[in-house]
């Protein structure tokens, strides 16, 4: 089945389409976690601060990042991106291709990662809250010394199926012109009947997403 014509067919869209588009994803995953991660925890930390069982209950800020953080949540992520296109080409530049991607995707990452975050630090033991309470500890303290390192393996677990699940919004954002694996497979496997380009497409997102598990089972096994 595979002779040496089908190998050098295989090799030739493989070197020229999809080991680029590979490089593609991987940066607009990577930026777009990093970002999302960082942004997603100031906005957990406000919440957690904020929210009726937090560390300075406020019902009005909370109800309004709340809102927010659902209003985000609830859209598709290729509706996001079309939807904020505009705001995009402000931003970046352009409206299409990868560093365009990484802009809506970090908007729709944001929400997803702060929600994941709130609920590890809200599954802290209260007692270790209010003992680091009754020692003077200060509202940030209490947070970044007791919460976080208490909730960083929840932390690990939930980023992991952030990232496998943004993994795929990648592949929708090409749809869209944002380059990457999923525009290979959707334009050059799907649309012209390439099935080669396209299993083969398939397969590298399988192994992508079985590294990224393996990987966040390894840090979750070592840091808990």
């Amino acid at each position: 089945m595979f002779t040496d014509e089908y190998c050098a067919y295989w090799w030739k869209y493989f070197d020229g389409i999809i080991a680029p588009s590979i490089g593609a994803t991987l940066r607009m995953l990577s930026a777009s976690m990093f970002l999302s991660f960082v942004f997603g925890f100031i906005l957990a930390v406000f919440l957690i601060l904020y929210g009726p069982h937090g560390l300075r209950p406020d019902g009005f800020k909370y109800k309004i990042l709340d809102f927010i953080v659902n209003s985000i949540r609830s859209f598709p992520i290729i509706i996001l991106i079309v939807a904020i296109s505009p705001l995009t080409r402000i931003l970046v530049g352009t409206s299409i291709g990868e560093k365009a991607a990484i802009f809506p995707l970090t908007l729709a990452a944001t929400p997803f990662m702060a929600r994941i975050i709130e609920n590890s630090l809200k599954e802290v033991d209260k007692q270790l809250i209010e003992a680091a309470r009754s020692f003077g500890a200060s509202d940030f303290q209490i947070i970044m010394k007791v919460m976080v390192k208490e909730s960083v393996p929840s932390v690990v677990a939930g980023t992991t199926l952030a990232t496998i699940t943004f993994l795929s919004a990648t592949t929708m954002a090409g749809a869209v012109g944002a380059g990457g694996i999923g525009a290979v497979a959707l334009n050059y496997g799907y649309q012209s009947f390439n099935n080669t380009v396209l299993y083969t497409s398939v397969l590298i997102l399988f192994i992508m997403v079985f590294i990224i598990q393996w990987v966040g089972d390894w840090l979750y096994k070592r840091i808990l």
